[in-house]
């Protein structure tokens, strides 16, 4: 049973029902001395613990797609990673369609009714590196009177480790872009929905890592060539943006922040502002000074000629440890003009999920009437 199935919670629901129940039963017979009734009221106190503490951290991991699986729980991921293809090409393209589904709860069973998530391949063509993903295609992308238009892009990015299952799932990005597109708050924009853990278990940060996975360069230029190669999307960067919660709104931010020419706007949703480095990470700049300041915001808005980009942070007054950071990234980005930076600040919100889907609505209505079509 996978980590995430209903029978592996209810296994351990059951286990910590039974052995508290029989902790209560057994109790009167190990309340007398000597070293077996210890040890007996040892044992049952920890397995009984031990359950509740498994049926707690799996429905956790259920609510919040921390891991997908036992071997991603266990650091034994073996999925798609960096791949190098010295082959002159299959003949698929840089983007294969794999798999194709309706969008959860959208109503209507064809496309051109609730749209259409297809779980693609891609490879990127000068990083060769290799990752899976899930674009999202609205409504109006199959439907007669759409099919000379070109629709804008959101690349859209989990955390660390992150899942992108847990993107259409968990929060609901495809539901909530067709909800605001129906109600005609937000134009119909195409998703491409990904980790930014590209070589994984490696926490990249989205940097090129010298002599390591070129991260960066596979979202600012592998992918756009990916998508533009097989979907009917907007050429230039006007029509491209990209959002992302955590590790993901860090790197949304920074790849707006370093290549306007492709991206118009980037959203992160409890972002941080510099990479981090730490086990997860392994040595991300082999003590290259340009490329760690490259890769801190603080240092690169205070540093480098201001883009013409447009950015959203957010945070909440109580509950995210990045509040007072945000504030002052604020404060430095305002007075950076072309740049443009907005913000939403809830009064209270965990670094979870739910806090993110009471901010993607507004996210993705920003980051839509940033982006044109054409």
């Amino acid at each position: 049973m996978g980590l995430t199935s209903n029978g592996v919670l209810a296994l351990a629901v059951v286990c910590g029902v039974l052995l508290f129940a029989g902790t209560v039963w057994l109790w009167p017979r190990l309340s007398r001395r000597g070293g077996r009734a210890v040890l007996g009221r040892i044992g049952l106190l920890l397995a009984t613990q031990l359950a509740v503490f498994a049926a707690v951290g799996l429905a956790a991991n259920r609510s919040f797609g921390f891991y997908a699986s036992w071997a991603d729980l266990f650091g034994r991921e073996t999925g798609q990673g960096v791949v190098v293809d010295h082959s002159a090409g299959d003949g698929d393209g840089p983007l294969r369609v794999v798999d194709v589904r309706r969008v959860p709860q959208a109503g209507g069973a064809r496309p051109e009714d609730g749209g259409q998530i297809q779980s693609v391949r891609i490879v990127g063509r000068t990083t060769r590196i290799a990752t899976p993903a899930e674009v999202y295609l609205p409504p109006e992308y199959f439907q007669p009177r759409y099919r000379t238009r070109t629709f804008p892009v959101a690349v859209v990015l989990t955390g660390y480790p992150g899942t992108t299952e847990a993107l259409v799932s968990k929060l609901r990005y495809p539901r909530t872009a067709l909800d605001l597109a129906r109600s005609g708050r937000m134009q119909p924009m195409v998703l491409v929905m990904l980790r930014p853990t590209v070589a994984p278990p490696r926490d990249t940060e989205c940097v090129d890592v010298p002599g390591g996975p070129r991260t960066e360069s596979f979202f600012a230029e592998d992918l756009p060539e990916a998508v533009l190669a097989h979907y009917r999307v907007g050429r230039d960067a006007g029509s491209w943006g990209i959002v992302g919660n955590s590790t993901g709104g860090y790197c949304a931010l920074k790849i707006a922040l370093h290549h306007p020419g492709v991206y118009a706007a980037g959203a992160g949703l409890s972002p941080y502002y510099d990479a981090p480095s730490d086990p997860t990470t392994g040595d991300l700049f082999h003590g290259d000074d340009g490329l760690r300041n490259r890769a801190d915001l603080w240092w690169y808005v205070k540093n480098t000629p201001a883009r013409a980009t447009s950015l959203l942070v957010t945070s909440s007054k109580s509950g995210e440890t990045n509040y007072k950071d945000t504030l002052k990234f604020i404060e430095l980005v305002k007075d950076k003009k072309p740049t443009r930076i907005s913000s939403i600040i809830l009064e209270r919100g965990g670094h979870n999920f739910n806090t993110w889907r009471r901010e993607i609505p507004a996210a993705l209505e920003w980051l839509g009437g940033r982006l044109s079509a054409r």
